[in-house]
């Protein structure tokens, strides 16, 4: 069995037992959704978000659309990973002098991973048009900005949680800014966070039905003994509208441009009525794992119909296990 490489344990780790007689690889929390409509003044939704364990809590960025339908990032809080409590004023970045900087016309989707001793978030910025942002962060409060590390069109920026050597590597989805069939998962390199190159294909769309119009990374990749375990969204069209469902894939230890094992079925697609109904409906799209080493469970954070944050859970046998089953 893939054991976890440099998973510490997650005090207070959100969980839930699976449901009995339930034959699937992730079961969702009875509670859901576990952030609701309006959490934030002024705020009408929040989803597609990511949080850590920091000192005695969980900590994370959040995607808030406003009243007036612009997203905007914003710090939040929680004891549970249940529970959530939000700081009013959305995030203002600064620039590597420490000098405040204009805020975007934009910002979502946000990524939070550890590397050693900083946190780095990574998300959808407004560069005339959609790209990949990147700040660092010690405390959430001071978030210094990096200056403008890839070109518009460009989503779901998403780093390897440490360094390979001296490098960073990202995962990424280059992409128009459209519902178009463009969307595949890209790896990229760095040793500074500003030049970015070695951009290489690692996995393409058109799959599976279920991933046949783009697809992209979710949570920052865990580490294994034997590889890297990577959560993405897969889109496809139907007659009635777009469908995000959840699926899964195994990259290569030391070369994660290299895939493994793809899953050929979704993980969980939109059932739930807080999935199939809301402002976009029949999304659920992962942003967010916790990972706790000793057991092996993972808690998984979703944004549902672009309304909600949903959760789920799974444990690493259960998920690796079904993947190399079902993978082709």
């Amino acid at each position: 069995m893939s054991k976890l490489v440099n998973a510490k344990a997650v005090k207070n780790m959100p969980w839930e037992e699976c449901p009995k007689g339930f034959e699937g690889p992730i079961w969702r929390y009875s509670k859901n959704p576990v952030i609701d409509r309006h959490p934030i003044e002024d705020v009408s939704r929040v989803f597609n978000s990511a949080l850590v364990p920091f000192k005695d809590e969980f900590i994370g960025v959040f995607r808030g659309d406003n009243i007036d339908d612009i997203p905007h990032l914003y710090v939040g809080h929680s004891k549970d990973g249940i529970h959530f409590t939000f700081e009013k004023e959305m995030i203002h970045f600064v620039n590597e002098k420490g000098e405040a900087i204009p805020d975007t016309n934009y910002q979502y989707d946000p990524r939070v991973v550890p590397i050693e001793d900083k946190y780095y978030i990574i998300w959808c910025d407004d560069l005339c048009g959609p790209t990949i942002s990147i700040a660092i962060t010690e405390d959430f409060k001071k978030f210094v900005k990096m200056d403008n590390p890839f070109l518009p069109y460009n989503r779901n920026g998403v780093l390897f949680p440490r360094k390979f050597d001296d490098r960073y590597l990202m995962l990424s989805r280059p992409s128009d800014s459209g519902h178009t069939a463009f969307g595949d998962i890209f790896l990229s390199e760095s040793r500074d966070l500003t030049y970015w190159g070695r951009h290489r294909v690692v996995a393409t769309r058109g799959y599976e039905w279920w991933c046949a119009l783009k697809i992209g990374a979710g949570p920052a990749p865990i580490e294994l003994d034997d590889g890297w375990l990577v959560f993405m969204h897969g889109v496809n069209r139907t007659c009635s509208g777009y469908i995000y469902s959840i699926g899964a894939l195994i990259l290569d230890k030391d070369d994660p441009s290299k895939v493994l094992y793809r899953c050929k079925n979704f993980m969980m697609t939109p059932e739930m009525p807080y999935e199939t109904v809301g402002f976009v409906p029949n999304v659920i799209f992962p942003t967010c794992a916790l990972v706790d080493g000793p057991t092996g469970r993972i808690a998984l954070y979703y944004g549902a119909s672009d309304t909600y944050v949903g959760l789920a859970f799974t444990t690493v046998d259960k998920v690796v296990d079904y993947i190399k089953k079902h993978a082709r």
